[in-house]
């Protein structure tokens, strides 16, 4: 390794090890406050040059986002506990998790979606926004679809983003952002299809292009993915690229592209965190009521296969971070404003496509096959 390269990866290295750590202290002190770690206010690309965080004041009330990077790094080791089935959320079962796709190289989405997924953590740290991960490292197992999505609501965040890469035809590329339709709950409606939105919208403004195989104008309304199906907090799942497109394997194998992909994504959390009203007012009280009145539930309806809730390894890694500003490459966003209810979402390489309905918004959404849902 190159003196460069040892300094490009320190800050993504001190980010991971402040997260582990956090859910370590979090998870010894049986259900406790999560440790805040300190931020850092920027990551290092390929070359070791400091790409800034995007800008934006510390926000007067602090906000907490959780991310979901897909899969697991030991998943392919344990086929027996990921196979095991869990309720779907609509009243049918799917597996607990998947293995996920790769490059025809051989990068694996796991490990793309783990450094994505640190990468956006250290940038909502260092603007002020609490950071949670669904797991504490990639070499573990799970945690399963289902609770996943239901992290969310156990530690009571304004939002979820499963970050994931698809592993589609070739000749397919771009991104897309998925979210749950039908909505089971207020929060599957308007404000997961906001969030989507805005993250859709950070995309194409880095410059990266929506997918030309799946959804429309890069949003895709989904009814198979567990993860969404379950969430009672704004919800929305990224697949940032085909990893299986020539191109788009070259820009998901190198820092630089993935620090792209995470500061488009945390441009876009944060400016939908600044469209939330203030957490004591009237409208955020009754969107938190809203959001929890009907969850995703093997009650509903769906195919009716009894199934027990199985997790591998379910675990959460709590961060936080005094506000920072910085200067930003692209976009603009701050982390002001309240959280309301709606959830979370993962994928998987093998699930079939379902059709939804899109929510209101200029931009809707259809669905079309895609070969990695992991949720």
């Amino acid at each position: 390794m190159t003196p460069a390269s040892r300094t490009a990866r320190r800050p993504l290295a001190r980010l991971s090890a402040l997260l582990v750590a956090a859910l370590v202290a979090a998870l010894a002190g049986c259900g406790g406050e999560p440790v805040s770690p300190a931020a850092t206010a920027s990551v290092s690309d390929s070359s070791g040059a400091e790409s800034a965080a995007p800008a934006a004041p510390a926000p007067a009330v602090k906000r907490t986002v959780l991310l979901d990077p897909g899969h697991n790094g030991g998943n392919a080791a344990h086929a027996a506990e990921i196979n095991k089935e869990v309720p779907d959320g609509r009243g049918g079962t799917k597996p607990c998790n998947t293995t996920g796709t790769a490059t025809d190289a051989g990068y694996p989405e796991h490990k793309f979606t783990w450094d994505v997924a640190l990468r956006v953590g250290e940038l909502l740290i260092a603007n002020g926004v609490n950071a949670k991960l669904t797991r504490t490292n990639d070499t573990g197992v799970g945690p399963c679809v289902d609770i996943r999505g239901k992290l969310a609501e156990k530690y009571n965040v304004d939002a979820e983003v499963s970050i994931h890469a698809d592993g589609a035809a070739p000749a397919g590329k771009g991104f897309h952002v998925a979210y749950p339709r039908p909505a089971l709950n207020t929060a599957q409606g308007a404000p997961s299809l906001a969030l989507a939105t805005s993250l859709r919208d950070a995309l194409t403004g880095a410059g990266l292009p929506e997918s030309t195989y799946l959804g429309k104008a890069g949003l895709a309304p989904r009814a198979d993915l567990a993860g969404l199906n379950w969430s009672k907090r704004p919800v929305a799942l990224v697949e940032c690229a085909n990893m299986r497109n020539p191109q788009e394997a070259v820009t998901v194998s190198n820092a630089a592209g993935r620090q792209r992909y995470a500061q488009a994504i945390a441009i876009g959390i944060m400016k939908w965190l600044s469209r939330l009203p203030p957490p004591n007012s009237a409208a955020a009280a009754a969107k938190q009521t809203e959001g929890t009145n009907s969850g995703a539930s093997t009650e509903h309806s769906g195919s009716a296969r009894a199934s027990t809730s199985s997790s591998a390894g379910s675990s959460v890694s709590g961060s936080s971070g005094s506000g920072s500003s910085g200067s930003r490459s692209s976009g603009s966003g701050s982390a002001s404003g309240s959280g309301s209810s709606a959830g979370s979402g993962s994928s998987s390489d093998s699930g079939t496509e379902a059709s939804g309905t899109s929510g209101s918004s200029a931009r809707r959404g259809s669905t079309s096959a895609s070969t990695n849902p992991d949720g």
